[in-house]
């Protein structure tokens, strides 16, 4: 920590900053994850100095800065860092968006845990930024052409093919047999209700 502290005053005015010095960095957050002030400390420097940005693409640093913005109750300025971040792995830093959100909520309700539904609601409400995601969420959705054709397949033959016709339809829509058979069960079911 010392021979950071060191290195990070001595290159202040570089820019950018040695890429010993952001490599060393990494390596502090991973070392410190257990321990929370030494962790910290070497977080304030990193958000401290003017060349943060070059600091925040890389993914220990970033998660190391979350984590102590989360454990301090600061979930605007996490997001914040992590809209703003310029490391290469999304999507670790969705998973930290959804971390910080799944925190949030069980802060505000004093809850220890969340369960899959309220972990799924949440995820709803709070959509990772165009910044991580640049080419859209991903959906479950099956494409516009699939779902035609397992529609028209349900209302010309049936709404609830046999082990055969799963399969085959499977093969000719490049699915797993398990999602075409909850394909139908979905449909028999939106249908009854």
């Amino acid at each position: 920590m010392k021979r950071f502290m060191a290195m990070l005053n001595k290159n202040k005015n570089k820019d950018p900053p040695p890429s010993k010095l952001l490599d060393l960095a990494g390596e502090l957050c991973k070392d410190l994850q257990s321990s929370f002030p030494s962790l910290e400390k070497l977080v304030e420097a990193v958000m401290g100095c003017k060349h943060k940005l070059y600091f925040l693409t890389n993914i220990h640093i970033v998660r190391a800065c979350v984590f102590v913005h989360i454990r301090n109750g600061q979930h605007d300025t996490a997001c914040s860092l992590l809209e703003h971040c310029k490391a290469k792995e999304k999507e670790e830093l969705i998973q930290l968006w959804h971390e910080v959100h799944y925190r949030r909520v069980m802060e505000r309700h004093h809850r220890d845990f969340l369960t899959p539904v309220q972990r799924f609601r949440c995820r709803k409400r709070n959509p990772p930024p165009i910044s991580l995601c640049p080419e859209g969420l991903k959906t479950r959705n099956y494409p516009e052409e699939v779902r035609q054709h397992l529609h028209r397949f349900a209302v010309e033959v049936t709404a609830n093919p046999d082990k055969k016709q799963r399969e085959g339809l499977a093969r000719d829509m490049n699915l797993q047999p398990i999602q075409v058979y909850n394909w139908f069960a979905n449909y028999r079911r939106r249908r009854k209700s």
